[in-house]
C-alpha cells in the first residue's frame, strides 16, 4: 500500500474518498468511536483534557493506520482545501480554523495521485504555502 509522508495530505485525500465519494468506507466518526470508549460528548472530552485544539489520539492512530490502495488514489481527481472539511471534525472537533493544525507541508505525496486535476481553495485558506501555481502547472492541475 502506498505510504503518506504528510498526514495532513493525506486527510485532503480521506476527504475527498471517504466524505465526498463514499468510496473509502466505513466513514470514520469520531462520536461512535468515542461512545464505543463510554465518552459521549467529544467537544467536552476534549475541553475537560486540554485537547481542543488538536488532532484527537483516537482519529489520528485511525487515520494513520487506514491503508489507501493504489486503484482508489487513482480515482481522485479533485482535492479541497477548506477549514470545513468533514474530516477536521473528526478530528478535532472544537477546531476553529485559526491555527496551522491541518496546513501540508509538503507535496510529495501528489506521486500518489496520478490523475488530479484540480485544487480548490489552495489560494484562499492559509495553507496553501506549499501549493504554488507553477508546481502544480507543471504536473497537469488546475488551481483556482
Amino acid at each position: 500500500m502506498p505510504a503518506f509522508r504528510d498526514f495532513n495530505f493525506k486527510l485532503l485525500v480521506i476527504e475527498q474518498l471517504m466524505y465526498e465519494d463514499e468510496k473509502l468506507t466505513p466513514a470514520f466518526s469520531i462520536d461512535e468511536c468515542l461512545r464505543a470508549k463510554g465518552i459521549t460528548d467529544p467537544q467536552l472530552y476534549a475541553f475537560d483534557n486540554d485537547l481542543a485544539y488538536t488532532v484527537l489520539d483516537e482519529a489520528r492512530a485511525h487515520f494513520e493506520a487506514l491503508e489507501i490502495s493504489e486503484e482508489l488514489l487513482a480515482t481522485v481527481d479533485t482535492l479541497v482545501i477548506d477549514g470545513g472539511l468533514q474530516v477536521y471534525c473528526e478530528c478535532a472537533p472544537v477546531w476553529d480554523g485559526e491555527d496551522e493544525l491541518f496546513d501540508v507541508e509538503s507535496l510529495d505525496d501528489l506521486d500518489l495521485l496520478p490523475n488530479l486535476r484540480r485544487i480548490t481553495g489552495a489560494g484562499d485558506c492559509g495553507m496553501g504555502t506549499p501549493f504554488k501555481e507553477e508546481i502544480l502547472a507543471a504536473r497537469g492541475i488546475i488551481s483556482d
